[in-house]
């Protein structure tokens, strides 16, 4: 018992002699250096040196990372936390224009908090070319050099789908692009909120103020 005793306090004061004077920020012996500083790649980068290859203890040889990316990539089909409403299952094409004007509707309410983002939104979105009050005067076609888009009071959009407009805003429509990156689904739908009053046919109170899935 008394051996132990002095074993313990031997250990104590060679712990105790050996912080003294150390420097507080020295993080000592590193078991592992690997796993604590890692090598810096830049992600998702064309790097020669990440394509190699290993050869397991049966003598089978492996290919890490063939394409060269220091990274891998995520599963096919994988969306990711957060972002399932981003799903759009309509492809570019006429037919799927049609579809989705047949199939989808606005499943956002037409509140007054709607309404308003959905102008804040047209307005730093919109109005170059459709104008403030969406006659297609916008400051971009005043000038000639682009044709006018369609006045929104026509009955061209009064009849248009809200499917279709929610089409047109992520892929696209004529002469213009595709909005998907700067607007998100909701944005999308307030968007078309708005230019729905802008036509005199705002549409009435949807019964959901979520964006289903798609």
């Amino acid at each position: 018992m008394k051996h132990t005793i002095k074993l313990f306090l031997s250990g104590l004061a060679i712990v105790a002699v050996s912080s003294c004077g150390r420097d507080a920020n020295d993080p000592g012996i590193e078991y592992a250096p690997d796993m604590y500083v890692s090598k810096g790649y830049e992600p998702y980068s064309q790097l020669a040196d990440v394509t190699r290859s290993i050869t397991d203890e049966n003598g089978k040889t492996w290919v890490i990372n063939s394409d060269g990316k220091n990274m891998r990539e995520p599963v096919k089909g994988t969306i990711a936390r957060g972002q399932l409403d981003y799903v759009f299952p309509y492809a570019k094409t006429p037919e799927d224009y049609e579809r989705a004007g047949a199939e989808l509707k606005n499943p956002l309410a037409a509140t007054e908090e709607n309404l308003a983002e959905g102008k804040r939104l047209y307005e730093i979105n919109c109005t170059p070319c459709h104008g403030t009050n969406g006659k297609g005067d916008g400051t971009i076609v005043q000038d000639g050099k682009y044709p006018p888009p369609p006045s929104y009071d026509s009955d061209r959009i009064k009849t248009t789908a809200d499917g279709k407009m929610y089409f047109s805003i992520t892929y696209g429509k004529n002469l213009m692009g595709s909005y998907a990156s700067s607007l998100s689904p909701t944005e999308r739908w307030q968007v078309i909120h708005y230019i729905r009053t802008l036509s005199g046919n705002a549409a009435a109170p949807a019964d959901s103020t979520t964006v289903p899935k798609q």
